[in-house]
Order: structure tokens, then sequence, then C-alpha cells
């Protein structure tokens, strides 16, 4: 089992005990996480490596974070449950897509707020003090203090494989 997966297990295992969520985070990240952050399990990631926390960021439970391309959050930043943050993905054509990965930066500014369920995919970038509301999928950049919401699905671009 990949390590990052093994001690994302743990700190969801380690539900009441905030110091040893904190040290496992640590291990997830590989680096030092401000004292500032609380994080709630379950917590998942692929890898864990690409993932920095400002200082009073607050995640709530059940959230994915694909942190391959990498993901920032400023500080001051407040996360929904079961929330997904997903900085990799496949390239459309059919033929390409068993190929290889692309990978594209998420950022979320200080004081960005994503509700309850917001999945958010690479390359984008969440301005500071903006709110997603819950269940939005966010395919493009979000303004400074800007209110975004909605999920709808429509056709974007076709091709020919």
């Amino acid at each position: 089992m990949v390590p990052s997966r093994t001690a994302a297990m743990a700190v969801s295992a380690s539900n009441d005990d905030k110091a040893a969520r904190a040290a496992l985070l640590s291990e997830i990240v590989g680096k030092p996480v401000p004292d500032s952050v609380t994080v709630y399990p379950p917590f998942y990631t692929d890898h864990g490596l690409g993932i920095a926390f400002g200082e009073h960021v607050f995640v709530n439970q059940g959230r994915t974070f694909l942190d391959q391309g990498g993901i920032h959050l400023g500080d001051g930043v407040l996360i929904g449950p079961k929330t997904n943050l997903i900085s990799s993905d496949h390239p459309l054509p059919a033929s390409e897509r068993s190929e290889f990965i692309t990978r594209a930066p998420i950022t979320i500014e200080a004081g960005a707020w994503l509700g309850a369920a917001v999945t958010v995919l690479p390359g984008v970038t969440v301005g500071r003090g903006a709110v997603v509301g819950s269940g939005a999928v966010v395919t493009r950049d979000v303004p400074a203090n800007t209110l975004v919401t909605g999920s709808a699905a429509f056709a974007r671009k076709q091709w020919n494989d």
C-alpha cells in the first residue's frame, strides 16, 4: 500500500486524538503542518506530498485530495464535507486516456470557503474570499469575493478519435 494511503487511514482511525492526527497529517504531506490546521477524518489522498496548508485552515470530513498536480490551501480556507480537489486528469481522446495523466495545480486562496460536496478540477484557482456553493463543480477560475454555484453539465467540446 502507498505510504500516504496507509497514513491517511491512520488519520481516519485516530478521530479523538488531535495531536496524533496532526503528526500523521505532517507525515502524509512530508512537512510540518501549522498547529492551527484542523482536518477531520476520514481523509483521502493519492500521494499527500503535493498538499500545502496555510494557517487556520479547516477541512471537514470525508474529502478527497488527488494532489499529483499540487494543492495549495491559503490562510483561513474552509472546506466542507465530501469535497473533492482533483489536480490530475486524463486526456480527452479515448485513444490517449490510458497512456498518461495530466496534472495542473489547484489553488484555494486565503479566506475562501468551499461548501459541502464541491468538486474542484485541475488548474483552477478559487480567489481570495470567494464562496463555492454546495454541490458545485468548479472547472474555471473563481474571481476573488465572488459566489459561484451550480453543477450543470453541457457539451463543451467534440473530437474525432
